[in-house]
């Protein structure tokens, strides 16, 4: 605990020690950075915190009450660390150490393909930072009904198998670049043609699940490098052998939910290795054809059909293991919804049962009900989505 020196009659004048440092969640030009607060405050009460960014040249700073602070004014493509302090009334303590570089980026969601008789290749894309309906990004290569799943990198996303109009079981991969828009191209072929399938992904890594095939279904895993073209490869085996099932990630953990007929398990994998899947818990019901957005350290799964259509919102601390816990409700019960997300805004959008062309918002590390956010271009369900800023790239 460092000294800020002594007065005549008060020998012992102390600031903070250095909080312990969390995450650093990037958005569109700004951060938001966790801490722990010291439990040594010194001689006088904590009145504020710093955070401070470096690219190595230029620091940017700023102060609040409490965990997290956000320090806005980045430069979008950059990369940067960060540092917090606590204050008292006698000056500012020493720095914590820094976090893993992150670099802030401007968050646009995609939604790809889908099926509301017919199929359709539109793929949509919106800003998730501000509230608005979608506008048109481009096509696929084919029409098809994909999935529940998200699977980009910061730079592009890949929609992956499906069923096409002739009722083909496909082995399909598409990728777009996510900062322009146009039409989306040949990335390769998954190991086994399947539709109904989930995904998730790193930075670098694609992660596929399960799905329906020509003769029943598959507890197939694959994996793809993101950045690359060329066929997937196997990964291991899922622990049961289920469809309708979804997928989502922190930037180690690709997590498997749900399922048909009404499946509560939650599976997971470690990203970055292969390997089969371990038991992770159970969804607060058993539920198909569910949604799921994700920050860092939570993933939020949202609608889905059980006995009958729901509406419920349960969330999941990625790192751990365990139950999930209910979180609130989407605005109607869906079903064959599709989520996508940066690491602060999860966007839930189409699905059966409800308005099919309405998306409706949380903010994935509060609980609460969603709220409005605008509309798809075409009402549909059984989606693909695509982000350049979800959690399992923060």
């Amino acid at each position: 605990m460092p000294n800020r020196g002594k007065f005549i009659g008060n020998d012992n004048l102390y600031v903070p020690d250095a909080p312990t440092i969390g995450t650093a969640t990037a958005g569109n030009t700004q951060v938001s950075v966790t801490f722990t607060a010291p439990s040594d405050v010194g001689n006088d009460a904590i009145t504020a915190y710093g955070a401070s960014v470096t690219d190595g040249t230029n620091v940017i700073g700023a102060t609040g009450s409490s965990s997290p602070v956000t320090v806005t004014g980045l430069t979008n493509g950059t990369s940067y660390t960060a540092q917090v302090w606590a204050i008292n009334d006698y000056g500012n303590g020493p720095l914590s150490a820094a976090t893993a570089s992150f670099s802030p980026r401007a968050g646009r969601g995609l939604f790809a393909g889908g099926s509301i008789a017919p199929k359709t290749n539109v793929i949509d894309y919106l800003s998730i930072e501000s509230t608005g309906n979608a506008s048109d990004f481009g096509d696929l290569t084919q029409n098809r009904q994909m999935n529940q799943s998200l699977m980009s990198s910061t730079t592009r996303s890949v929609f992956t198998a499906g069923l096409s109009d002739d009722a083909t079981y496909e082995d399909t991969m598409d990728y777009v670049t996510i900062a322009s828009t146009g039409n989306a191209l040949d990335f390769g072929n998954l190991t086994v043609a399947r539709f109904n399938l989930g995904a998730c992904s790193s930075d670098t890594r694609g992660i596929n699940f399960n799905g329906s095939v020509s003769s029943g279904t598959a507890n197939t895993i694959d994996y793809i490098t993101i950045a690359s073209t060329g066929n997937a490869t196997d990964f291991g085996d899922m622990n049961n052998t289920i469809v309708r099932g979804g997928g989502s990630s922190s930037p180690t953990r690709g997590i498997k939910y749900g399922g048909a007929p009404y499946k509560d398990e939650i599976g997971y994998i470690t990203i970055a290795s292969t390997g089969d899947a371990q038991d992770f818990g159970n969804l607060t019901e058993g539920r198909s054809d569910a949604a799921a957005v994700s920050s860092s350290t939570r993933i939020c799964i949202a609608g889905g059909t059980y006995t009958s259509i729901v509406n419920t919102i349960d969330y999941i601390t990625t790192a751990s293991t365990g139950n999930a816990t209910d979180f609130g409700d989407l605005n109607n019960s869906v079903y064959g919804c599709a989520g996508t997300s940066n690491s602060v805004t999860g966007l839930i959008g189409g699905g059966l049962n409800g308005p099919l062309n309405v998306i409706d918002f949380i903010t994935i590390n509060t609980t609460g009900n969603a709220t409005d956010f605008g509309d798809l271009t075409v009402a549909r369900r059984a989606m693909s989505t695509g982000s350049n800023s979800h959690g399992g790239i923060a």
